[in-house]
This record gives structure tokens, C-alpha cells and sequence, in this order.
């Protein structure tokens, strides 16, 4: 990671300035616009930000969204992890192209800051168990043909494992003792989720 940004200072870059085309973004908007794939090992990411006025209180200059394809994941839906989680979340129909593993949110110097997750109703697609989405994320090797993107996200995700962990399991918190039907759908919940990124600690340690 320290690496990666030294050579993108060097260079006088942004980390997204490649993505951007050296353009103002504009608000959910997703670059790509076909979303970043690694079709080899199953991986998808975009990068969008919201307008002030949907977050009032953010921080943050946008978020990456990270998703794995169903290449990862289908032949998990039979393991008790994944059979306990679909419970929990009413048996939802898993004819779904992706399965959200996690938001990293980014400040304006293209530093990140965050992570969080969020319902499924805000992705249009599903979740995985905590287990299984652990488990995708620890092997995560992204190569989509943005490099550099690519180098930050798997870096950010290695040193960020264990809030990861529990992440995931006030994620899991947040949807329980909620009516199954509708836990997915219900627009009260967005993020069910959240933890500060202390990038310099994180990096000293």
C-alpha cells in the first residue's frame, strides 16, 4: 500500500484519476460504468458517491462497493454457514448475478477511511454468511485491469481482517429478532454496519 501511493504521488496522481479520466465525478454514477470485473476469479467492485443531501453526516469523498460472483459462491449455498444465514434472512430467492461482500469508504485524497455494510435492498442483490464472506474476502486477488485500484482494495481488506470479523457480526446483529419477510427489503435499515479505518496505526503496527 505505502508503495502504491508513494508511486501514485511520484507521479503526482490521485488513486482515482485513472478511474475518473481525470473528470469531476458525478454523484451515483458508477465508474466503471460496467463495474471493474475480474471474470477469472470471480470479483467485482465500482466506486460511486452519494449526494450530501442522502448523507448529511458523511465524511467520506465515496465508497467502493465489493461484490463476488456467483463463480465464488454457488456450490457454498449448501453449507450449514450459508443455510443458517438464509434463514435468518427469510429464505430470499439466490437467483442473484453477485453477493455484496463489503463497502470501503474513501477520503477526498483517495485514502481509506472506512468500512461498512449495507442491506440488500440497497445493492440489488444478497448477502453471504459472515463465514463465507470472510472466507472470499482472505483470498481476494483482484485483477480487473486497474492495477493500482486493485492493489489499495486488497491491501485495505489484508490489514483490516479482524474488523472485518466484527463487522460482519454486528451485521448479523442488526438483522436478527427483524421480520424475516421483509429484513432485506426494509428501507429503515441501509447500513447495518460501520467502522472507522486508522490507516497510520494500522500501517505502524
Amino acid at each position: 500500500m505505502i508503495d502504491t501511493y508513494t508511486a501514485l504521488a511520484a507521479r503526482g496522481e490521485h488513486l482515482l484519476h485513472n478511474l475518473l479520466d481525470g473528470q469531476m465525478p458525478h454523484q451515483w454514477q458508477h465508474y466503471p460504468e460496467d463495474d471493474a470485473i475480474d471474470r477469472d476469479r470471480g470479483y467485482q467492485w465500482f466506486y460511486h458517491s452519494h449526494s450530501p443531501e442522502d448523507r448529511p453526516h458523511a465524511t467520506e469523498h465515496g465508497h467502493f462497493h465489493l461484490f463476488a460472483r456467483r463463480s465464488l459462491w454457488s456450490r457454498r449455498l449448501q453449507s450449514k454457514a450459508e443455510r443458517d444465514f438464509a434463514a435468518l434472512t427469510g429464505h430470499p430467492d439466490n437467483h442473484v448475478a453477485t453477493r455484496h461482500l463489503l463497502t470501503i469508504g474513501m477520503d477526498p485524497k483517495g485514502l481509506p477511511v472506512s468500512l461498512f455494510t449495507v442491506n440488500s435492498w440497497v445493492t440489488g442483490d444478497l448477502m453471504l454468511s459472515a463465514a463465507g464472506t470472510e472466507r472470499i474476502l482472505t483470498d481476494m486477488r483482484l485483477h480487473t485491469g486497474h492495477r493500482t485500484i486493485d492493489t489499495v482494495l486488497e491491501c485495505v481488506v489484508a490489514l483490516c481482517m479482524d474488523d472485518i470479523h466484527a463487522l460482519l457480526a454486528e451485521r448479523d446483529a442488526a438483522l436478527s429478532g427483524k421480520d424475516k419477510r421483509t429484513v432485506l427489503t426494509d428501507t429503515q435499515l441501509e447500513v447495518l454496519s460501520f467502522r472507522d479505518i486508522l490507516l497510520d496505526e494500522k500501517l505502524n503496527a
